[in-house]
C-alpha cells in the first residue's frame, strides 16, 4: 500500500497524493480509472521510486479527493492535470495513465507538449467505434451504467474484481478496502456516472489528437484484457506516430497490480530507450 497525505491546493480544494522517491529525479505521475484509485498503483510505484519522483493522486472527485466544479470530459480532466503540475511546480513529467485516466493522458499529450516528457498508456477505450466487451458496449448503448453504478455499487464492484482479474486471483484486503470504502461513496458516484456521461459524449472527438502527440509515447497493454483487447492498442500505436507498442500475452486489465514485475520492466526499458 503506499502512504498517503490529503494535500491542500491554494485554493482550498483537497487532493489525496501518494508521494515516493527524490523531489529532484524525474518525475511520474500516476492516473488511474475506476472503481480503483491511486492503490491500483502501489505494486508498481516502489520499483519505480529509486530514479524517479513518484506522485499517484485520487482524481478530484474520485478516490478521496475533493470534486471540483466544472465538466467531466477527458478534456476537463485533462486540464485539471494542468491544474495540479503548476500547482505541484511540475514543468515536465512522464504519465503513466490506465482506464478512464488513458484518455485525459492522451488529450494532455496532445495539446501541452511542452510539458509532458514520455506517455505510458493502458487499457483504455481509445477509440469507441471498436471493440469492447458486451458489458460495456450494452451500457454505452443504454447508459444503464448510470443507474447500476449509483444504485447498485456492489455489483460494479464485485464485476470489475472478476473482469479485471484473472480467476483465482484476489486484490488483497487492505487495498480492496481502500478502494471500496471510496467506491462506495455516494459523490463518488455521482462523479463517475457524469464521468461516463462526458466521455461518451466527446469520445468521437479524440482520435483526431493522436497524431498532434509528439512525446515518445508507450502503448502497453494486455493480451487478454476482456473490455479492451489489444486491437485498441494495434489501432492507437498506429495512430501516434513513432509510438512502441508492447502487450503482455495473457495478462488481464489490472496487470499494473498483479503482474507487476513485467509491467515495471516495461516501462524502465522505455524511459531508458
Amino acid at each position: 500500500m503506499l502512504k498517503t497525505s490529503i494535500e491542500t491546493l491554494s485554493d482550498g480544494h483537497k487532493v489525496r497524493v501518494a508521494r515516493m522517491g527524490t523531489g529532484n529525479a524525474p518525475p511520474l505521475v500516476f492516473l488511474h480509472g475506476y472503481p480503483d484509485n491511486l492503490q491500483i498503483w502501489s505494486e508498481i510505484a516502489a520499483r519505480l521510486s529509486d530514479k524517479h519522483q513518484i506522485i499517484a493522486f485520487d482524481w478530484p472527485g474520485m478516490g478521496y479527493s475533493d470534486m471540483w466544479k466544472g465538466g467531466t470530459t477527458p478534456s476537463y480532466m485533462a486540464a485539471r492535470l494542468l491544474t495540479l503540475l503548476d500547482e505541484w511546480g511540475i514543468e515536465r513529467a512522464t504519465l503513466v495513465a490506465t482506464d478512464m485516466g488513458g484518455q485525459p493522458a492522451l488529450v494532455f499529450a496532445g495539446k501541452h507538449p511542452e510539458r509532458i516528457d514520455k506517455l505510458v498508456v493502458m487499457n483504455c477505450l481509445a477509440f469507441p467505434d471498436e471493440k469492447t466487451s458486451w458489458e460495456i458496449s450494452l451500457l454505452r448503448k443504454f447508459r444503464w451504467n448510470q443507474r447500476i453504478l449509483l444504485w447498485f455499487p456492489s455489483l460494479i464492484f464485485k464485476r470489475a474484481e472478476r473482469t479485471f482479474l484473472p480467476k483465482g486471483i484476489q486484490l488483497p484486503g487492505e487495498l480492496r478496502l481502500d478502494m471500496w470504502d471510496a467506491f462506495q461513496r455516494h459523490e463518488v458516484r455521482e462523479f463517475i456516472v457524469r464521468m461516463c456521461a462526458g466521455y461518451q459524449a466527446t469520445l468521437f472527438k479524440l482520435p483526431g489528437l493522436y497524431s498532434d502527440i509528439s512525446c515518445p509515447t508507450l502503448v502497453l497493454w494486455a493480451g487478454a484484457d476482456k473490455h479492451f483487447p489489444p486491437v485498441h492498442a494495434q489501432r492507437l500505436s498506429t495512430s501516434i506516430r513513432g509510438s512502441r507498442l508492447q502487450i503482455i500475452p495473457g495478462a488481464e486489465h489490472w496487470m499494473m497490480w498483479y503482474r507487476s514485475t513485467e509491467v515495471v520492466q516495461c516501462i524502465c526499458d522505455f524511459l531508458a530507450y
